[in-house]
């Protein structure tokens, strides 16, 4: 029997919630769900890219990894150019459209060196 598997959360680790928290909001674009401090020790933030079914979690007591550790992530946009030029707008440091077999993406890292990619698929 196949179940059903939603991919609905990933945690970032970061060394400063709050100034994570506006970036991603402030600059990048995310939706701020949720923001709750638990304890002392366990602050839990959930933000959500524009029309995504996946979130992201910062926050305290999370996780044990070092912030910025995590590389990879990947946005499905519809328009590199687009996004690349909203990201400068928004004081966002991203790279020049890369323009590949398999796609055109834009690069970025938040402020612990977090990587992300956004992709525009292209027919190949």
């Amino acid at each position: 029997m196949t179940s059903t598997m939603k991919l609905e959360l990933l945690i970032l680790p970061v060394s400063d919630v709050d100034r994570a928290k506006a970036f991603y909001v402030e600059r990048v674009g995310f939706v701020a769900d949720h923001d709750h401090t638990v304890s002392d020790d366990l602050r839990f933030v959930q933000l959500t890219p524009p029309g995504s079914g996946c979130s992201i979690a910062i926050g305290r007591g999370l996780n044990e990894k070092q912030p910025g550790s995590v590389e990879g992530i990947t946005l499905v946009i519809e328009d590199a150019d687009a996004t690349c030029a909203a990201l400068r707008e928004r004081g966002v440091d991203c790279t020049d459209v890369i323009d590949l077999p398999w796609g055109r993406f834009v690069r970025f890292t938040d402020p612990d060196g977090n990587g992300w990619s956004c992709q525009q698929i292209t027919q190949g």
